[in-house]
């Protein structure tokens, strides 16, 4: 006997749900979710209540209930529409790792679209069609390799958690300094004249000759949107992975 999803599930890939869940020529799923992930781009999360969004539906909230099923269902929804379809992989019958690497970079360029996408609590794994689609575009960047399903299951796992903190880092650093009214060199440079007269080279010999070497006073700062940091990092992710490749047994 074929199991039937459950309610949240078949509203997430749009099946039917064998109830009558209101007019649909007024309010559906799919209106609801993109008011929802419009005032989110806007104004995070916060700007996405319930209530708000019943607003600029005007509709009341509690007509929502009717096409969804609780507020943590409606961010499962919103995360799936806002991440959208997977793009198409490069050319991966023999290599892997720009592959890889694009995932990668549209990963982070979705996170750029919708920033609030990154601050949502991780409550498992995929569960959407659009879910479904990246990991399997991941996936698919690393069928010429000769690792296995648990660890391709890894690598996806480590290199989309690597662009989503360094996201969130990038962005806290960037919101600290916009606050503080400075770019990124004169925010260095503070950083430099304030702690390095603090750093005892007797106690911390390593991170005084970092603050004598002068790095972070001639560091400028990156325009572009895919900035240095990122790019070294994701590299040391990849070139990590690629010793895990070349050392499988069987290759």
């Amino acid at each position: 006997m074929e199991r039937k999803a459950p309610d949240d599930l078949a509203r997430l890939w749009r099946l039917p749900t064998g109830s009558k869940l209101g007019r649909r020529a007024e309010l559906d799923v799919d209106r609801i979710v993109g008011t929802a992930v419009d005032l989110a781009d806007r104004d995070g999360t916060a700007g996405a209540t319930l209530p708000k969004i019943a607003a600029a539906l005007s509709v009341t909230p509690m007509s929502l209930y009717r096409h969804i099923g609780s507020k943590d269902e409606l961010v499962d929804l919103m995360a799936d529409a806002a991440f959208g379809p997977a793009p198409e992989p490069v050319a991966a019958e023999s290599e892997w790792r720009p592959a890889l690497r694009e995932w990668a970079l549209a990963v982070s360029a979705v996170y750029r679209r919708h920033p609030w996408l990154a601050q949502l609590p991780i409550s498992g794994p995929p569960r959407g069609p659009n879910a479904i689609a990246w990991m399997d575009a991941g996936l698919r960047a690393l069928r010429p390799t000769p690792l296995d399903w648990p660890a391709k299951i890894g690598v996806i796992t480590v290199v989309g958690g690597y662009v989503r903190q360094a996201f969130v880092t990038g962005r806290q650093l960037e919101e600290s300094r916009r606050a503080a009214n400075l770019n990124e060199t004169q925010a260095l440079r503070n950083y430099t004249a304030e702690v390095a007269t603090l750093v005892d080279p007797s106690q911390f010999p390593d991170a005084a000759a970092l603050f004598a070497s002068g790095i972070f006073e001639a560091m400028p700062s990156s325009t572009d949107p895919v900035d240095e940091d990122f790019t070294f990092g994701l590299d040391l992710v990849l070139d990590g992975v690629t010793a895990a490749v070349e050392n499988r047994p069987g290759r």
